[in-house]
Order: C-alpha cells, then structure tokens, then sequence
C-alpha cells in the first residue's frame, strides 16, 4: 500500500496593524531570530531539531512522505506588504502544483497575519490554496496560540492544533500533536467535525502567560477533553494589537462526535467565562517599577527582571522606545537593557572600536508611538556582529542574526553604571544569548531590564529574584482601553469586565 503523500509549507506573521513599519519580502529572507526563508529540500536541513512546529510535525510524520514546499517567517511588525505576501502565496502555490498528486497538507501557520489588503491573512491564504486543491483534500494547520482566528478561516481547514504554552515552548509539540491528527484523519479517511466559538472579551499580552493563572489552569484542561470522540481542543488567546474584527479568543475543537466537539468547546468557554475576573495585566508605571527595583536589589540575592512589554519587538514594536532607559538616568539606577533597536548607533560603536568613548542618539524614529529621542554619551564595552545560537528553552539552537552589535556602559556618578545592548535587526530579548554573547552576563546585574512582553520568561524567570512589569511608551499598548480601534466587532469587551467596543459610525 503506497504511503500517504503530504505537501508541508510554513508562512508565519503576526501582524501589529498600529506598527508604523510594513513587513516587506526582506523581512522574510533574514528575520532576526527565526530560520531564513527557503524551499523544497533545504527545509529539512533548516528546520528540523528546532522548537518550530514544522520540526515537531516532520519528526512525527513518519508514516507519509513528505513533501516539502516552503518556510517563511518574519519577525512581528506592521502589515505585510501585499507584493511580499503574494510572491510567498504563488511560490508555495507553484510548488504544490508541481507535486502532483496528494494526501494532505500541513501549514505551519500563525493566525495573526493581516496584509495591506486583507484583514485576514491566513483565510486570504486558504481561499487561493482551495482554489487549488479543492474543498476535499485533508489541510491541517498548527497556530500561534495569538491567532486571532475568523469563522472563515476554520470552514477552509479541515482540522487545526494551537500551541498551549506562553512562553511559547511547546512549538515542536504542537506540531507533533498536528502530525498525530493527521495520521487519524487518513486512517479514518474522514474529515472530522468542528466547532468554533469567539468570546466576548479580550485580555490583554501581559494577563496571557501560561506560567500564571488563570491561563496555566486553562490549558492544563484541554487534554482532559481529548479522547476516541475528540481529537483536538484548542484555545487561542488573541494577539491584541490587531484593529481587525476577529481579534481576540477563540475556542476550536474537532472530532469525530459532533456533539462530543461542540460539547468541549462550550465547556472550554464556559471556564474562560468564569475565569474572566482573574486576568491581570500585572502592569505598574514605568518610575515606581525602576524604582521599587532599585529596592529590591538591596537584599536580593538574584536579578530583577524588568520587562519592557510595550516595547516588545515580538508584538511588532519596534524597540527602542527611550521611557526606560529615561527612567534609569534619571534616578541615576544600575541596569543592563536591551536589546534595543539602533542600526546607525550600532554602526558608530564598530567604527570607534572597542574602549572608545562614543555619544548616541538612541530613540526618535517614532516620536508619537515610543517618545523622544534621548541622547547618551558612554564607552564601547564590547561589540559582536549578533550572530550567536539561542539556548533558552523556547529557541534553543535557532542561529540568530541581530546584525552589528554593541554593549555601551554609561557611568552613573557614585552608583554604577548602566549596559546598554543595541543590534540592527529587531527581535525581542527572549534568550540570554542576547547578552552572554556579547559578553553581558545577565547573572551578573542587579537589574536586568529585557525589551519582551511575555517570552522572556521562558529563559529569565529562572534566575530572577522577581518579574515586574512597566509601562512605558510603545507600539505593543498592553493597557487595551487606551488602544485607538475602529474595526472590532461591537459588543467586544476591552479587557476582563471591561467597557463595550461600539464600533464608530462610518
């Protein structure tokens, strides 16, 4: 008996449509912190042994042949340019095609993706692949547990898995568990039934961890609802920087018991419901957070993380809002930060050299979204061309490409210094690699302040003595009734038990 053939193709995005910045065909080819675009035969020598839901799928598809197409990520930022978009879309159109014959297709997908001129990446993507390959033909895909997901876009696939963890450290698993689906669905050869429902609320990044509670109660619970009549439950938080009208949760089931799927679905919602009052978005202002740090490190034995979510390149901000560091200088407080986002700072640092004294203009590239540019005067500690291997649990063995690197210590009379760590790619701080490479040791610092929202965690909780959380300026806003939407669905609430979204009269 000939062995299922199956097409597998990767093209993730998630999208921030308040980034000031389009996410172009560049953007693709040399992400900072993912695998670099490529195709056919040299996705298996890029992606496999990697925390990516492809590897997770090719390691565990052994019983197909597999056919690989393409793989394409981006960091997160503004809207995909519709050139780049559908140059990705007709290459991986143009490979399918050329494979002739199939079983099935995986997509190693996000959920978040919105273009220049759709609202809804993903279903846009569907919609040309159906053309394609019909209405019948098996397409499972694996999603970012930020997918903000459309009823559209479960009716174009035939079953979907979506990450359970945030830190996002189940990527592998997820597409793991994608290639145990698909093994069910050919051996049944039958679709399986599904179920879909959107909540009423939204929460914000920073109320999402899995680390914390509720969300660590929540998905610990979907696998309890899986068995013979089930196959897969899934949660999707929502990626919130995205005025479109699907954002936010969403609750996804399939089977082969219809009423068994819609009945784990309803029960999947009815816990968000009652745990709606328990979200907390942890966030405290920006001068009580650097402050209450300084405190803190008088009788800690480890380093204070300070997370910078606003300013989280992993939600497409850009990196290099000025508030924290701001806030440093000002109270005159040691820390090491970064990375933060300065190509021409970083090339000036590599052309003084190493011990040079150097003065940088950091910030100003967006005045209105990440505040005032903020000018510095510091030495050159030590410089790196930002390629390095990650090693935290969530991008372990990725070959990160940051670009020129540098880490410029600016002296605090009587109190230290501050570390600054700048690159030339955008990508947050989500691995200790960032620092240790260029000889920052994180451990080494009483505060470490890491522009990320939620991944960071993954690699820094463990040796933190505490996390805090600050508000600062940035294009990642975690406080949602202060983000200026126009095209959510009325009814939507902004936050757990928070006001109504009308949508404004055209």
């Amino acid at each position: 008996m000939a062995r299922p053939k199956i097409a597998i193709a990767s093209f993730q995005h998630e999208t921030n449509t308040f980034a000031p910045f389009v996410t172009d065909w560049e953007q693709f080819m040399t992400p900072g912190s993912w695998p670099a675009y490529c195709v056919g035969d040299r996705m298996f020598e890029t992606c496999t042994g990697l925390n990516i839901p492809i590897s997770g799928f090719i390691e565990t598809a052994s019983m197909c042949d597999l056919v690989p197409i393409s793989y394409a990520v981006a960091e997160p930022g503004g809207l995909v340019a519709q050139t780049a978009f559908d140059a990705i879309c007709d290459r991986m159109l143009a490979g399918i095609k050329a494979a002739g014959p199939l079983d099935g297709l995986y997509l190693d997908l996000h959920g978040a993706m919105v273009t220049e001129q759709a609202d809804d990446g993903e279903a846009l993507l569907l919609q040309r692949l159906r053309a394609l390959v019909g209405v019948d033909l098996p397409i499972v895909v694996s999603l970012d547990l930020h997918g903000n997901i459309s009823p559209e876009f479960c009716n174009l696939v035939s079953a979907m898995v979506i990450y359970r963890t945030y830190p996002h450290i189940d990527m592998a698993e997820t597409g793991r568990r994608a290639a145990k689906v698909f093994e069910t669905i050919l051996r049944r050869k039958k679709l399986p039934y599904k179920s879909f429902q959107q909540l009423n609320f939204m929460v914000p990044i920073t109320a999402q961890s899995t680390r914390r509670q509720p969300a660590q109660q929540l998905y610990q619970g979907l696998e309890d609802l899986e068995g013979e009549a089930v196959l897969s439950v899934d949660l999707a938080f929502g990626f919130p920087p995205a005025d479109i009208p699907n954002c936010g949760i969403s609750v996804f089931a399939c089977g082969y018991d219809q009423a068994a799927v819609a009945a784990a679905t309803a029960t999947v919602v009815a816990a968000l419901d009652d745990a709606e009052d328990s979200f907390d978005d942890q966030l405290m202002a920006m001068d009580a957070a650097v402050q209450t740090a300084d405190y803190l490190t008088k009788q800690a034995q480890r380093p204070v993380i300070i997370a910078d979510p606003q300013d989280n390149p992993g939600a497409g901000s850009s990196g290099d809002s000025t508030g924290i560091l701001a806030a440093l200088l000002k109270h005159r407080i040691p820390a090491l930060l970064g990375m933060f986002w300065a190509p021409e700072a970083a090339f000036l640092c590599h052309q003084a050299g190493v011990g040079a004294q150097v003065q940088l203009t950091l910030g100003g590239t967006f005045p209105d979204q990440n505040g005032p540019e903020i000018v510095v005067t510091g030495s050159v500690k030590h410089l790196s061309e930002g390629r390095f291997i990650c090693a935290g649990p969530m991008l372990a063995g990725i070959a990160a490409n940051l670009g020129k690197m540098a880490a410029v210590t600016i002296t605090l009379e009587n109190r230290g210094e501050i570390v600054v760590v700048i690159g030339s790619n955008r990508a947050q701080t989500a691995d200790r690699e960032v620092f240790r490479h260029i000889g920052c040791d994180p451990e080494s610092y009483g505060i470490v302040v890491v522009k990320s929202a939620i991944h960071f965690l993954a690699d820094f909780e463990p040796i933190a003595e505490t996390v805090l959380f600050a508000v600062a300026a940035g294009q990642n806003p975690c406080k949602l009734t202060e983000i200026p939407y126009k095209k959510l669905r009325s009814g939507l609430r902004l936050g757990a038990q928070g006001p109504a979204f009308i949508r404004p009269e055209h």
